[in-house]
């Protein structure tokens, strides 16, 4: 499949494997939280690979990675309230937002 070979999509799902190793560590009572966060880690790896195989410069492809670089900013905003909550320390929340950044460029600068 093409959208495996885009370097953006490798790194969103190795995010996303980290982000569910790392809220199992979190105590209960966060549930909601948390399934926010997987959704939104989710919606950012499904809908950049729908749109990687739509039509090639078509309003449909640039539809589904704004629809991906607007999850990957929700997933910045969970990780935020993770921070907030106590639930991950600074370090590793802006650890994971610079890699979230880096893919959300790179998304924006597919054609």
């Amino acid at each position: 499949m093409n959208h495996e070979k885009l370097e953006c999509y490798r790194q969103l799902v190795a995010l996303a494997e980290e982000v569910a190793r790392e809220v199992t560590r979190w105590p209960r009572g966060h549930a909601d939280l948390i399934d926010q966060l997987r959704r939104a880690m989710t919606s950012s790896v499904l809908n950049l690979a729908e749109g990687n195989g739509k039509q090639r410069h078509g309003f449909e492809r640039r539809r589904f990675f704004r629809i991906s670089m607007g999850s990957i900013t929700e997933v910045a905003a969970a990780l935020d309230l993770a921070c907030a909550f106590g639930l991950i320390d600074p370090d590793e929340q802006q650890s994971l937002k610079s890699r979230l950044r880096l893919a959300y460029v790179k998304i924006r600068a597919l054609p």
